[in-house]
């Protein structure tokens, strides 16, 4: 697999299988996980004791794994909005080029919107999905502080945009299902960018998206935000892992304009009703797609096999059917959306 698209070591150590069950203990802990970062540092302590000396470990390392299951069950199970955010945003949580590398096998990459350059920020390409050939296209925001400067955050400009556009069209000429995987805070907002027609370049993809007549399947992985994410997103079938987010503006940007202050962001995040558990009531996406226990960051393995099926299933619904019938279907879904919503 070429090197700009292989999965990237995230930064510190990198920690083994927890109780060897292929979990691993995070590196970076959310306020909330407090009582877990507390117990897996007992169990590091234990383990590195036993180490230097003949001391058996195993059974308390179980009891007290035991306990980091039951805590990280119970704070997973009543996340507020704003948590949910903040897993959403986790560094250690798999990116795009992790499902590309697990789920695409023949994976070649493509590049350039054949007008202005190459924008890191969206990796794209085609490959091999379970034997089918097909499309993807997604944000990569960077594991390491140098990969997340290398590729804007995952936040676009319009020449990655462009090259989505181009790539859509080529998908529906080979008669490619198009697979897009979405984890941005938003397209970039800088100067250079709306000069070079950010906002032009966001329409025509979300056009190219709602006009293609190939199967669409959308996975929002991390942050769905705003018409960044959108561009990606018009699918026939929008997945949302479970504690994604995905909005028309981030918490912070909502809590400026309304409060004029970002100390509101935990109020804005409760008000934009961006969770999937959210979404999935108003008919925004299609399927919600669980998390291992205590986050994807906690088994990358488990949730890019987690998304495979998913998207296995979305498609088997969709090849097949007459392309015409794909885009007329995909246009009224989302015309249909905001009367929904109202309703």
């Amino acid at each position: 697999m070429p090197a700009d698209i292989q999965p990237q070591p995230t930064d510190g150590n990198a920690n083994g299988n927890a109780a060897g069950n292929g979990r691993r203990p995070s590196r970076h802990f959310l306020d909330f996980e407090k009582p877990v970062a507390e117990l897996e540092g007992k169990i590091e302590e234990l383990r590195h004791l036993s180490k230097s000396g003949d001391l058996s470990i195993a059974d308390e390392v179980t009891k007290l794994q035991a306990k980091v299951d039951r805590q990280l069950r119970q704070a997973y199970a009543r996340l507020t909005p704003w948590q949910k955010v903040q897993v959403a945003r986790h560094p250690e949580r798999p990116h795009a080029i992790d499902y590309v590398s697990g789920l695409i096998e023949e994976f070649t990459p493509l590049a350039g919107d054949r007008a202005f350059a190459e924008d890191l920020a969206i990796v794209s390409g085609i490959g091999r999905f379970r034997g089918r050939s097909v499309m993807v296209l997604g944000h990569e925001k960077g594991a390491t502080t140098e990969e997340r400067v290398k590729r804007n955050f995952g936040m676009a400009r319009p020449e990655g945009y462009r090259k989505a556009r181009r790539l859509m069209q080529l998908a529906e000429r080979f008669k490619l299902p198009l697979l897009t995987l979405v984890d941005t805070p938003g397209a970039y907002p800088g100067v250079e960018a709306e000069a070079r027609g950010q906002a032009e370049a966001i329409a025509r993809s979300i056009e190219a998206c709602l006009d293609a007549r190939v199967p669409v399947v959308s996975v929002v992985i991390g942050e769905g935000g705003s018409g960044g994410a959108i561009a990606l997103a018009a699918g026939d079938r929008v997945l949302m892992l479970e504690h994604a987010i995905y909005s028309v503006i981030s918490p912070e940007g909502c809590a400026s304009i309304l409060w004029r202050s970002a100390d509101k962001a935990k109020e804005a995040a409760e008000a934009l009703k961006l969770t999937a558990q959210d979404l999935l009531r108003l008919g925004v996406i299609d399927a919600i797609v669980e998390e291992p226990l205590g986050g994807a960051h906690r088994d990358k393995a488990a949730m890019v096999d987690a998304v495979g099926v998913a998207v296995d299933r979305a498609l088997y619904d969709l090849v097949g059917v007459e392309g015409g019938m794909l885009r007329q279907r995909r246009r009224e879904r989302f015309l249909a959306m905001g009367r929904k919503g109202m309703g």
